[in-house]
């Protein structure tokens, strides 16, 4: 063979002379003994693939191409295939060493076979045919680290309506009469994809797509491979003949088990297979499944599984009974060999793959000899193949789109796997540091590269090399040395140069998600791994992120900047940008030098390494910068809120002080300034406060990974403490705009808002709860900010006023329906809301009058506010008093010194019988009235009957507040039992002066204006709950009330027919207190409503029936039975018999 060494004819022969011989062998090679025919190359062709061919052939196809490019190598063998009769083991492996050894091959195969089956469907040509599905075939076979797998050139070739053979009838019978002609020599997987990924066929030829599936049925029948035998999760792309029913089951069960781990749901595909699949579920699945074997002490996932599909009737009896008794034999014998019942890697596949690492290890660090080096990556891609092979429990790689599972907070990887992973990763980054004593990257050549796209060709490695990757980087990256650090950084680069191999990643994070999965590219997964909360893992990601962008620099240099922006994973440099001026004061500067990539390659492979020094280079050098420039590099203002709200403060690696210097720095001298297009905030201070507040109401609803407990609702104080300085600039700034229309705008609150707009969310209980959290945040963020930033001052000719309206708007929508009162705030925001208030007032000419005019216009706008300052008030007067005396040295306003006057008079009142002022709104005296009571002893309810009727009806509405506040939140401390004794108590005294109490349960629009303002105050879902509380008082409904108001049965079914919508739609209901509680307390509602309405509609007068015809339809539908009483009720006949009836008493 040296006689084909092109050094040996240096500049003796021309290079023309050179490459005619050279043509002229391979062609000589490729025609010799051309014996075999198609059909034997069908068959065969798995067997000549690049491992398995004569290595002096190999040698000798690598010799003869020295002396051609790849493009002239394939052009060569196009026209030998054109013109001569040919050798086709020969040509195979030629096409087997031309996709292994040559990175362009791939493209260029693919044009030539797009032009072989452009020919064949022009000329209808079965030989052009053949001749692509061989080609396609044997490239596939190395694997799709170097070429398609077949299954997707197929789909791709032939699955829609624009492939060659959807141009006419004659093209569409012509591809099928040539599988047609396939199928004796076909082998099982190749059928396979044909009949699960078919051709495109229009409805009206669809018998002939069924014939050929008809007959690809017939053969794989006669191959003893039943298509209703596939597995549930089988890999149409692999070739793999070998793997037999009981094997491929063996591998669903263990996707199964690992869906079923992360889901704690059945998989849909098992369901399906237990109904639509019954053979292969009952004869392969479940014997895979129910395995013999020493059951662990504590339940595990298999256990898990067995036991929910047991429950879901999809185990026979039969069956399930002996795999028990099977599993306590085993336990009783406890054989010695029971460590045979795990499957184990045979050891000798293992020591050739270590074998053949040690190889590549020779080659890489030669190089003389890296030509040699993508034969030996094929050969270690064999030997991988071989020891993943051998684990009969393994996960088969699932389609190429289908997400790879892993648990970040725990993953779970197979003693088996882990040891293949960890000999790859241990040999990669070997080679690389052993490549680097010789040749900085740029100079290492493709080996690298090739080894990682090697490994991520074999998909069923992919889950246990992630999840490896998440145990080292995330739970143990702190812990690494330089070594591992600088091998792992430089792989994942490489893994983001293979991305096209890698499916998306499905990361279990360990908490509830605020979406049903979370589905990430390789470059999320990244960022997902790379957390920055203590002084440990700051260190690890700096030295890592620092590590993985000089790699790149230093390994693709010569890249176009798009294509080295395509390789380098955004969230590694955005991460730089973050760690590097937060560690380094001189990186807060852009200071740039000349690019010196082997400097910093040199000095990163240095043992005795500075990070921070390294890190600042990288971060000096011109070609980064540049790179920090580009849009998908760039750190938003957004971002970096992000990623400092994520820190520990307690174990951050800057002191209090430095951080507080490194957030002014970073807050008002490089995003608030920097222009939008570069993530920053155009100069616009409260643009900046919107970033800010969405930021942190963003990452406080998110529920992140190793949290340790932290609760997600305090935020961060140092943020908060710029939050706070910008609102405060704000206000001065408004003060000086004082008049403008831009001053009349309440930014805070419009951002509040514009959050809880137009919000699409997976269903309505989870927009439920994301509602109430993000309520709950927002309250918290309001109280953090200054009190007087709740509340405008403007200017109205010579005269300051004090405008609350967009607070009120803001608590009247939204901040009421947190308040698990029903009519009252929380204390926080209702002492902030005042303090805010008496600052505020400072601005004013009048204080006092300020005060007056807010308060004064809160008994119609916001009423809710001063049913807060009712209840609340024992805790709120002593703050109140000392701030105004603080302020102003004066007496009270007026308006606060009427509050303090009705809580003392309510107090008086309780306590001694002193009589109650009936100066004001009676729905405020009775706030303060029915608060005082809760405080104290209930002495003083006896002389309730001394009270107005407004005042018992005010009084009537807070305690049914209370009832339902009882059931719905407990943890107020509010007693159901007492609070329904005291609403039924005040009943009776409304019943005994004949009140008109029933239009306090009027829907809002029907509502009187004075009962109107009671309804506005309370929260939506205490407002949907009224019926629940009304007909908890039907113990107190007299007969008289059927006849004195005409209104009440319209009231009372109205009332119903919410109570039953609520019911049917499943939310709002109180639930039982104590699971299996009997019986259930809205079930126990609902019948009593229903037996007082079956019970009342007879006897009410006819006039009660002739306002609610609107209210028979949703009756009638809802309950039939109640439909038809006040149809028969309501009838001219019935009103009679009634009449008849009430005149006998």
């Amino acid at each position: 063979l040296n006689v084909f060494n092109v050094s040996v004819y240096k500049s003796a022969v021309r290079p023309d002379s050179l490459q005619q011989f050279f043509r002229h062998t391979l062609t000589e090679v490729l025609t010799y003994n051309p014996l075999l025919k198609v059909s034997d190359a069908i068959h065969m062709q798995k067997e000549w693939s690049f491992t398995r061919t004569c290595s002096l052939l190999t040698t000798l196809y690598r010799k003869l191409f020295v002396a051609f490019s790849a493009k002239e190598s394939i052009c060569q063998l196009q026209q030998v295939l054109e013109t001569h009769e040919v050798n086709w083991q020969h040509v195979l492996s030629c096409v087997s060493m031309l996709v292994v050894c040559q990175a362009e091959a791939e493209q260029l195969f693919k044009d030539l076979l797009s032009h072989l089956l452009i020919k064949a469907f022009e000329n209808y040509d079965m030989e052009n045919m053949i001749t692509a599905f061989l080609i396609a075939r044997q490239a596939a076979l190395e694997g799709p680290a170097v070429f398609m797998p077949y299954s997707e050139w197929f789909k791709a070739s032939f699955g829609s309506g624009g492939g060659h053979h959807g141009s006419s009838k004659k093209a569409l019978v012509f591809l099928f009469e040539f599988l047609s002609e396939l199928v004796p020599f076909e082998a099982a997987p190749y059928l396979k994809v044909h009949i699960m990924y078919p051709p495109f066929v229009p409805t009206k030829h669809r018998s002939i797509l069924l014939e050929y599936i008809t007959l690809a049925k017939t053969r794989l029948a006669d191959l003893k491979v039943a298509i209703e035998d596939m597995g549930l999760y089988e890999d149409l792309s692999s070739t793999d003949e070998s793997v037999q029913p009981q094997a491929q089951a063996l591998r669903d069960v263990e996707k199964a088990l690992q869906i079923f781990e992360n889901t704690r749901k059945i998989p849909t595909s098992v369901i399906e297979a237990s109904i639509f699949r019954r053979p292969y579920y009952t004869s392969w699945f479940l014997p895979a499944l129910l395995r013999p074997r020493v059951l662990p002490k504590t339940p595990d996932v298999r256990m898990a599984l067995i036991d929910s599909l047991k429950r879901a009737d999809k185990i026979p009896s039969n069956l399930y009974s002996t795999y028990v008794q099977a599993c306590r034999a085993m336990k009783e014998k406890m054989l010695q060999d029971e460590s045979k019942v795990e499957t184990s890697h045979s050891e000798e596949p293992v020591e050739q793959l270590k074998a053949e690492l040690s190889e590549l290890r020779l080659l890489i660090v030669d190089r003389a000899k890296y030509e040699d080096v993508p034969a030996q990556i094929a050969v270690i891609s064999d030997r991988l193949a071989s020891v993943l092979g051998h684990s009969s429990d393994e996960n088969e790689a699932a389609p190429l789109n289908s997400p790879i599972q892993v648990d970040v907070s725990a993953p779970r990887l197979e003693p088996c796997h882990q040891s293949v992973v960890d000999l790859l990763l241990t040999s990669f980054c070997q080679n690389l540091i052993a490549a680097s004593y010789f040749n900085p990257p740029d100079r290492q050549g493709p080996c690298l590269s090739l080894f990682v796209k090697m490994m991520c060709g074999h998909r069923n490695l992919l889950p246990a090399l992630l999840g490896r990757l998440c145990q080292l980087i995330y739970h143990q990256g702190p812990s690494l040395n330089d070594a591992h650090i600088l091998g792992l950084a430089a792989f994942v680069i490489h893994l983001s140069e293979s991305r096209a191999l890698i499916p998306e990643v499905e990361a279990n994070l360990g908490t509830s998600q605020p979406v049903p999965k979370n589905v990430l590219s390789i470059s999320e997964y990244w960022n997902c791994l790379l957390v920055c909360r203590t002084e440990e893992s700051f260190a690890f990601c700096m030295r890592f992120c620092t590590a993985a962008a000089s790699y790149l620099m230093c390994k693709f240099s010569s890249y176009p900047r798009e294509d080295l922006c395509a390789v380098l994973p955004p969230s590694l440099v955005k991460k730089l940008q973050y760690i590097v001026p937060r560690l380094c004061l001189e990186a807060r500067g852009i200071l740039c030098e000349e690019a010196k990539t082997d400097l910093i390659w040199s000095s990163l492979s240095c043992p005795s390494l500075n990070y921070k020094r390294a890190s600042l280079c990288l971060w000096k050098q011109a070609c980064f910068q540049e790179l920090l420039k580009e849009k998908a590099f760039r750190l938003s203002f957004r971002e970096w809120l992000l990623l400092e709200l994520e820190v520990y403060p307690e174990k951050d690696i800057l002191s209090a002080w430095e951080r507080r210097d490194f957030h002014y720095w970073a807050i008002y001298q490089w995003y608030l300034p920097a222009p939008s297009a570069s993530g920053g905030c155009d100069g616009d201070l409260e643009k900046a406060c919107g970033v800010i507040i969405n930021t942190i109401l963003d990452s406080s609803q998110r529920s992140d990974l190793g949290s340790c407990g932290q609760s997600k609702m305090s935020v961060n104080p140092d943020i908060l403490c710029k939050l706070q300085e910008m609102v405060l600039e704000l206000g001065c700034r408004r003060k000086l705009l004082s008049g403008c229309l831009d001053a009349q705008r309440h930014c805070l609150f419009e951002i509040l808002q514009e959050r809880l707009k137009d919000r699409k969310h997976g269903s309505a209980l989870g927009e439920q709860l994301w509602r109430q959290q993000e309520l709950l945040l927002q309250r918290r963020i309001l109280v953090g900010l200054p009190a007087s930033a709740l509340i405008l001052t403007c200017r109205k000719g010579k005269k300051t006023t004090l405008d609350c309206e967009d607070f009120f708007r803001f608590v009247n929508s939204e901040l009421k329906n947190v308040c698990s009162r029903g009519y009252a705030l929380s204390y926080d925001i209702t002492a902030h809301f005042f303090r805010g208030l008496l600052n505020a007032s400072l601005d004013c000419e009048d204080s006092a009058e300020g005060v007056n005019d807010v308060l004064t216009a809160c008994q119609t706008k916001c009423p809710i506010m001063l049913f807060s300052a009712a209840l609340w008030w024992p805790r709120l007067e002593p703050v109140l008093c000392s701030q105004w005396k603080r302020l102003f040295g004066a007496p009270l306003a007026e308006e606060l010194e009427r509050l303090r006057e009705w809580q003392s008079s309510a107090t008086s009142f309780l306590s001694s019988g002193v009589v109650f002022p009936l100066s004001g709104p009676p729905w405020i005296l009775a706030a303060f009235l029915h608060c005082t009571l809760q405080q104290q002893s209930p002495c003083g309810r006896e002389r309730s009957s001394l009270f107005s009727l407004q005042l018992l009806v005010s009084l009537l509405f807070f305690s049914l507040m209370d009832l339902i506040s009882a059931k719905i939140a407990p943890k107020e401390g509010v007693d159901f039992q007492t609070s329904l004794e005291w609403s039924l108590e005040i009943l009776q005294h409304l019943e005994e002066r004949g009140a008109s109490w029933p239009l306090l349960f009027h829907s809002a629009e029907k509502d009187p204006r004075k009962y109107r303002v009671l309804r506005s105050a309370a929260s939506d879902r205490h407002v949907r709950l009224l019926p629940f509380a009304f007909y908890s008082l039907t113990p107190c409904f007299r007969q008289e009330l059927l006849t004195r108001e005409q209104t009440f049965l319209y009231v009372a079914l109205d009332l119903y027919i919410q109570l039953l919508q609520l019911f049917v739609e499943g939310k709002d209901l109180p639930q039982s207190d104590q699971a299996g509680q009997s019986p259930d307390p809205a079930e126990h509602v609902i019948s009593t409503a229903r037996r007082f309405l079956l019970g009342a509609i007879p006897r009410c007068p006819a006039q009660s029936f002739g306002n609610i015809r609107p209210l028979l339809d949703a009756c009638e539908e809802l309950d039939p039975e109640l439909g038809a009483s006040l149809l028969h009720s309501s009838s001219p006949a019935a009103a009679t018999e009634l009449d008849e009836e009430l005149a006998l008493f």
